[in-house]
């Protein structure tokens, strides 16, 4: 693995507003960058992070139906005792989930090592399974790239497959997208779902959170007064179940996507369920509850986590026992976890991070994060990658 200067496309910018990509730049900062990409050997992709990320999402798996039939758990995980039935009957019933994104510290030997599960509403989903695809033919067909490169990405026509079983096994006829206003990203996250969902043969629309409403029948309706009955939301479980809507969930009869039981898994309590449940396992990271390891971080370095958080958020660093704020924000009422600190590997000045993609229990890809910072936010750059 390692970082290549590469040359960039000629008028790329205004390619990526013809097809959709209009948060290629934000505020004023580059988002997507193709001045250089990541290069990685079949051996890393598939014994390095493909294997692994297969394994640690069965082992996700097998948290999520601890905490569903233990109280103790679902208390830990801050899931409000309201809605602990719909969690639990929704995996049961196994209610279908569409993707997730697991983050991980890897610098080209292994093992990486897990960082945090974005099963929710993980994002960096259009330029990883479109544009940066898009790059790599046309980059090959320039002659910047050799014949032989390739990528490890079979999002777009994975997602495509898990939509069409969806719609089969909810026997869908018309499905909504939503996710909140003044969000550039996750607009065009949904759209390019939609655009995917359209390719499945679902018929679909769109409606922002702020805009659902509930009937006097307790369903939940669009800005038509149109009822919704499956939707796709990119809104995180941990607001819905807080939200004004959030008393009607159990009884509107929505399939949701991601569903219910996808709020474990979204959840930085998991980092230690995890390590509880498989210690010392070679891509865990040893991790505990912050009330339980006063003891434990007066050694080495720690990372500090709330248990709900976005975008790397309210971050602290423990060095021996000392704590210090990497990054503001507005989460950690709920509490938090720590987690011992595995440092991302720095290219050229720059800390990378893996981002790994699942689609219906399957590994179907990767995402290049990169940031001058030791933390990726939302505005940490996007570079693609290669498999030569």
């Amino acid at each position: 693995m390692f970082r290549m200067p590469c040359q960039a496309r000629k008028n790329w910018q205004q390619l990526a507003n013809e097809f959709g990509f209009h948060f290629h730049t934000m505020y004023g900062e580059p988002y997507w960058d193709e001045s250089a990409y990541y290069q990685f050997t079949l051996e890393q992709i598939e014994n390095d992070l493909e294997d692994p990320t297969a394994e640690l999402h069965q082992m996700c798996l097998a948290a999520v139906d601890k905490v569903v039939n233990d109280e103790k758990w679902l208390k830990l995980f801050c899931i409000p005792q309201a809605h602990w039935s719909l969690v639990k009957t929704s995996w049961e019933n196994r209610d279908p989930s569409l993707y997730s994104r697991l983050d991980l510290v890897y610098n080209g030997k292994g093992p990486a090592k897990f960082l945090e599960n974005n099963a929710d509403t993980p994002t960096s989903l259009y330029e990883s399974g479109f544009w940066q695809w898009l790059w790599l033919e046309q980059q090959v067909n320039a002659g910047v790239l050799p014949r032989n490169a390739d990528q490890f990405n079979s999002l777009q026509e994975k997602l495509v497959h898990r939509l069409v079983e969806i719609g089969q096994h909810y026997g869908i006829n018309q499905m909504h997208f939503a996710c909140c206003k003044d969000t550039v990203e996750d607009r065009g996250t949904v759209q390019y779902l939609q655009d995917c969902a359209t390719e499945a043969g679902i018929k679909n629309d769109f409606v922002f959170i702020e805009d659902v409403g509930i009937a006097d029948t307790g369903v939940f309706t669009d800005l038509t007064d149109a009822p919704i009955t499956d939707c796709f939301k990119l809104y995180p479980w941990e607001f819905m179940l807080r939200e004004d809507f959030g008393e009607y969930l159990d009884d509107a009869q929505v399939n949701w996507i991601e569903p219910p039981w996808k709020s474990i898994l979204s959840n930085k309590a998991l980092l230690v369920l995890l390590w509880e449940m498989f210690p010392h396992h070679p891509n865990l990271l040893p991790a505990y509850f912050a009330q339980d390891a006063r003891n434990k971080v007066t050694q080495g370095k720690w990372i500090k986590k709330p248990i709900f958080s976005r975008e790397g958020a309210n971050i602290s660093s423990i060095e021996h026992g000392h704590e210090s704020n990497l990054s503001p924000g507005p989460y950690g009422e709920e509490g938090f976890v720590v987690q011992a600190l595995a440092p991302l590997p720095v290219f050229d000045g720059n800390h990378t991070l893996i981002g790994s993609w699942l689609v219906d229990d399957m590994p179907a890809g990767i995402s290049v994060r990169e940031d001058s910072s030791a933390i990726t936010q939302d505005l940490s750059r996007y570079l693609p990658h290669v498999i030569i």
